[in-house]
């Protein structure tokens, strides 16, 4: 059994992780009613007896097999301790070890330069020491999972300065990258510095990103809100409403949520599917090897929209098959993309269908037929599909789907981006900030600045070139 490591960066990446775990392990607490320490829960959770003065793991299959003190396999990373602290006082204390804590006090002033040549030379060997502790602890270590925001300091610097780090200790293992990018209208007005000199660390050094816009998290919030009161008759409500922003039945109460923890429930319930045929058992699993395998064709355009359904379901109502179908339909339109895109109106490179629940391969292929008519393939690979079913459904919830598409449609996103850049860095706007800090060059503006127009151009190039002509290889 393979295990993953989160790396949580950031006030944005802390926050994201925390759901993740909390939303975890609701999910595992579901499914193993014994409290026995198996292969599933192993993937991302140590079993550790705390009755000895020096704490050891219980390995699997152990004679000792019961569940003694789940510790996450996770490590926190923030230059302003205020969102681990809270963590640490929190519901979740007892799931992450303090061993793997590294924190600072004054933060980064939202300059990506204090945190990655400032903080990531100071912290450097603490943090790829406490990296190496915490693989020590797996038996066959897979995947990184990277988690921060791009538009401050310590998530974009800081958060891109570890990428660098396990690219360079640990190149044989998968590394991918959830980055939540700002909205147009963010408060940082250093932010789309932040983010492209961001963009250009997670082009050369992760395997997979899968970019998060804030807006449209808000706007799927709006989505959600607007359509679980239609579930209402007068007073009665049919079943029990779920959706991905509610995080019933994990270790936080809901009068201890977060102002920004319905949206953070968004991106966790992303990490959860991705990662559910790592935990659970299926008749068609996707390792999460294969993701990178199908999905990236070219080594640099590893960027992969996401979108999941249904946003809400009510448990108690019985289904009937063309709910199913209309969950193929929402994953594939522009409401339920987790960037403010619509990938129907350009070109899929690849697709990954990953189902949860009670659905059947059938499904899949019905729906893969009936929505290929819609969706236009790069002509080199038509059929590029990949699909995963993994039988244990979300909690509360008879099925799910989530797709990850390598699609043309994202460079939409970061021409926005690219634009907010510009307009700052004609003026030369603030960067007195960034090149007064020890080892920032200005040089890094520009070389930044080259490789997201490289990005946008090799994904243009790939949307207007048509079969039967020569169309310029991305670089690798």
């Amino acid at each position: 059994m393979t295990q993953s490591i989160v790396v949580q960066v950031g006030q944005c990446g802390n926050q994201i992780g925390t759901r993740f775990w909390d939303l975890a392990l609701r999910e595992h607490a579901s499914t193993n009613k014994r409290g026995v320490y198996d292969e599933s829960i192993s993937s991302f959770f140590r079993n550790v007896d705390t009755r000895y003065d020096d704490p050891v793991d219980i390995p699997l299959g152990d004679s000792r097999g019961k569940i003694k003190s789940l510790k996450a396999r996770a490590v926190l990373v923030d230059m302003e301790e205020g969102v681990v602290s809270n963590v640490m006082k929190g519901p979740l204390r007892e799931v992450f070890d303090y061993k793997q804590l590294i924190t600072d006090v004054s933060g980064c002033g939202n300059n990506w330069a204090v945190g990655h040549h400032n903080y990531g030379v100071q912290y450097r060997e603490e943090i790829s020491d406490t990296i190496r502790r915490a693989a020590e602890f797996c038996d066959c270590l897979q995947c990184f999972f990277i988690m921060h925001s791009m538009g401050g300091g310590t998530g974009s610097g800081l958060g891109t300065h570890v990428l660098r780090i396990l690219e360079e200790q640990y190149p044989d293992v998968y590394r991918f990258v959830t980055a939540v990018y700002p909205s147009a209208e963010d408060d940082v007005i250093t932010s789309p510095y932040n983010s492209v000199l961001a963009m250009r660390q997670l082009t050369e050094n992760a395997d997979c990103v899968l970019p998060i816009e804030n807006q449209a998290l808000v706007e799927i919030m709006n989505k959600i809100n607007q359509a679980v009161p239609s579930t209402k008759i007068g007073k009665k409500t049919f079943g029990d409403v779920k959706t991905l922003a509610t995080g019933d039945g994990g270790l936080t109460k809901k009068k201890d949520e977060k102002p920004f923890d319905t949206m953070n429930n968004i991106v966790a319930n992303l990490l959860l599917n991705m990662t559910s045929s790592a935990r659970f058992e299926g008749s068609l699993n996707v390792d999460l090897n294969e993701i990178t395998m199908n999905l990236v064709p070219f080594p640099k355009l590893h960027y992969l929209v996401s979108s999941q359904a249904p946003l809400y379901s009510c448990a108690d109502i019985h289904l009937p098959p063309r709910r199913l179908d209309q969950m193929f339909s929402d994953a594939f339109s522009r409401d339920h993309q987790l960037i403010r895109a619509d990938p129907k109106h350009s070109t899929y490179l690849a697709c990954a269908l990953m189902v949860r629940g009670n659905a059947e391969v059938s499904d899949i292929r019905r729906n893969i037929e009936r929505l290929k008519p819609s969706l236009k393939f790069i002509h080199w690979n038509q059929e590029g599909w990949k699909t995963g079913l993994c039988s244990t459904p979300p909690v509360g919830q008879q099925y799910s789907l989530l797709t990850l598409a390598n699609n043309t449609c994202v460079r939409h996103t970061f021409s926005e981006l690219k634009d907010r850049f510009v307009r700052l860095y004609k003026r030369k706007a603030h960067m007195h900030h960034y090149t007064s800090v020890d080892g920032m060059e200005a040089q890094e503006f520009t070389d930044s600045l080259e490789s997201l127009t490289g990005i946008i151009s090799e994904y243009e190039g790939l949307e207007t070139n048509p079969p039967g002509h020569a169309a310029r290889l991305p670089v690798a």
